[in-house]
């Protein structure tokens, strides 16, 4: 598509947009178009899968939530995965005192395995599940499992090992009183399993009841989401489903990393996203058209400050509940590229204090500082640091090291730019968790020049006129 062509499509398409910005700072991925590949060392498209991991006691009601979430979740690929899967399979010598054998223990499972299976289902490969057959107490029989979209993992003791937490996007405890746990326990194992209730209430007081409080509840704490009364909580499992499905709308990197926000995508964007990145648009268009993209970036960017309710009585004489902004704030420049995203800051806050910082880039990682002008009072005040191209992610860390140097809380910052690849918002979020970073596209990646590709080229050049050309 030509220059003038998108230009048209721009021009006739001109409305109102929102940036699907929610009032607590959130992005609103529920329109957004799925975006859940990424790309591997060898250039190929892989997709990721959302992987959630929902815990709790015996009898606790795990099943029944990952089967409402299957169910509210029919429009997506879902598998489940339990746990109990991977259980070792016995001895015969542990058959002979299958009594004395404590099957909630960590080291009942062969997490080994499962963390196998999972990684292979990551990399979009078809893998066996065992199927562990609790009157044998072996796995004799597989089931093949495809990649999907949404895996669900469900056992007792999932958040135990940090590797197996680690695969996870969300993880989530179902927590119901253990009176409710035992009663269902007795139940199931005495109606459905044949077995004896003096049994059933010897292995619970031997084996059950001490690993819950060992090793199941102390990994509560690892939880993104607790659910209270479990299956009978269908608010909670609403809410779930929901976040889910906005999660699936996100980039992958935003499931890695929730304080990443990439501005939702529409046509009006992608217009100018095409022109900017043309290396036959003129001068005039690439600085009217970053022009534009950075005042939404910024605007976007300003949604995630605090802010404090505030009434106030409009001209016909009626209350209006709204909202006040922070007041302390000010913005941060890496120049060059950075002051481009001046004059939209200061359009969007009007006398807001701009400070500067200049660092030279000294081979491929060096980084060394060369100038900054900050304001006095910058540890008082919430930062917009601004550069439009996050590519290695060196330069950004230098800048946020000044920044924290000079008192400002890591959470205080907020960074915006145009583009981001995936190795420079790796590098930022990794060693600066509690940032923020508002873009509005995500990149493929960096080529063999540590330029992002497809990128746009020397920004500062191209907005400034000071390229060959």
């Amino acid at each position: 598509m030509g220059s003038n062509s998108v230009v048209d499509m721009i021009q006739a398409s001109s409305k109102v947009h929102f940036s699907g910005l929610h009032v607590n700072g959130h992005v609103n991925g529920l329109e957004q178009k799925a975006a859940t590949e990424t790309i591997s060392a060898s250039g190929e498209i892989q997709r990721q899968p959302f992987v959630i991991g929902v815990a709790g006691g015996a009898a606790s009601g795990k099943t029944t939530v990952c089967d409402m979430i299957i169910q509210q979740l029919h429009d997506q690929r879902v598998v489940l995965i339990n746990q109990d899967s991977f259980y070792h399979s016995l001895t015969e010598e542990e058959l002979a005192r299958v009594p004395e054998y404590n099957f909630d223990h960590p080291d009942a499972f062969d997490t080994d395995h499962l963390l196998s299976c999972m990684e292979k289902l990551r990399q979009g490969e078809a893998v066996d599940i065992p199927k562990y057959d609790c009157k044998t107490y072996k796995s004799s029989v597989f089931r093949r499992v495809n990649p999907t979209d949404v895996i669900i993992l469900e056992g007792i003791l999932l958040f135990h090992d940090p590797r197996v937490r680690k695969l996870m996007n969300m993880k989530i405890f179902v927590c119901t009183d253990s009176d409710v746990r035992l009663e269902r326990r007795i139940r199931r194992d005495t109606v459905e399993n044949g077995r004896d209730i003096g049994t059933v209430l010897d292995q619970y007081s031997k084996f059950v009841k001490p690993a819950f409080d060992d090793f199941i509840l102390p990994t509560k704490k690892y939880a993104d989401i607790i659910i209270p009364r479990g299956g009978d909580n269908h608010v909670a499992v609403d809410l779930i489903v929901q976040h889910i499905c906005t999660k699936l709308g996100q980039h992958d990197l935003c499931k890695i990393y929730p304080n990443l926000y990439v501005i939702h995508s529409t046509f009006q964007i992608r217009g100018m996203h095409t022109l900017i990145r043309d290396s036959q648009t003129t001068k005039h268009d690439f600085v009217f058209y970053s022009d534009r993209l950075i005042r939404l970036v910024v605007e976007h960017g300003l949604g995630h400050l605090p802010f404090t309710e505030k009434q106030v009585i409009t001209p016909t004489g009626c209350v209006y509940s709204g909202v006040d902004f922070c007041k302390r704030l000010c913005g941060v420049s890496v120049i060059r590229s950075g002051e481009s995203m001046e004059n939209a800051l200061r359009a969007c806050c009007k006398g807001i204090k701009i400070g500067k910082i200049l660092i030279h880039r000294d081979g491929d990682d060096g980084q060394q500082l060369i100038y900054e002008k900050l304001p006095n009072d910058i540890s008082e005040r919430h930062v917009l640091l601004l550069d439009p191209i996050l590519g290695t992610g060196n330069s950004a860390v230098e800048a946020i090291n000044l920044l924290i140097s000079k008192g400002v809380p890591e959470g205080n910052i907020v960074f915006l730019n145009l583009i981001s690849a995936p190795q420079g918002v790796h590098v930022v979020c990794k060693k600066f968790p509690r940032i923020k970073i508002v873009t509005s596209e995500i990149d493929n990646g960096l080529n063999k020049e540590f330029r992002v590709i497809p990128g746009m080229g020397e920004f500062g050049d191209r907005y400034f006129g000071t390229d060959d050309d």
